[in-house]
């Protein structure tokens, strides 16, 4: 494991010519408090989320990834505590399809993270800067097995 952190954000999608959420990464520094910051646009394509994620995972090794979206109804910064396993039908930017609709074999209807997002979230605000809240549905976009 390095002392790195990959922060992903995502290209172009759906009528938006540029995605806010890869603005908003691409100007993060490259090093905090000694970790380096591994910054990566990932294409809103299954196929290359399918192999790249895992990619990245593998030849960084870092001690996190965070994965960076947005959302037209979100009011404040929204933290994933979990993702859903399957229903992914949704097309992607290439109009093609999830292969099987399901993220990952668990057995499992949801996908919980081991961090506990909602001493993050307290954090966050906290600092008197950021409004954030944790949510427990990341929904079905082709994004959300990434949550």
């Amino acid at each position: 494991m390095s002392d790195s952190i990959v922060v992903t954000g995502f290209g172009p999608f759906f009528g938006h010519t540029i995605n806010a959420s890869w603005e908003a990464v691409r100007l993060l520094p490259d090093e905090i408090n000694g970790i380096t910051i591994i910054k990566k646009e990932i294409p809103v394509q299954y196929s290359h989320i399918q192999t790249k994620i895992p990619q990245l995972w593998e030849e960084h090794k870092p001690l996190l990834v965070i994965h960076v979206g947005v959302s037209g109804e979100a009011k404040q910064i929204t933290l994933e505590k979990c993702a859903k396993r399957d229903g992914y039908k949704r097309l992607d930017v290439t109009g093609a399809t999830h292969s099987t609709g399901t993220a990952c074999d668990s057995g499992e209807e949801c996908i919980y993270t081991g961090i506990n997002v909602a001493d993050v979230c307290a954090k966050l605000n906290n600092t008197g800067k950021l409004n954030a809240c944790m949510s427990s549905n990341a929904g079905r976009s082709i994004l959300s097995p990434l949550a």
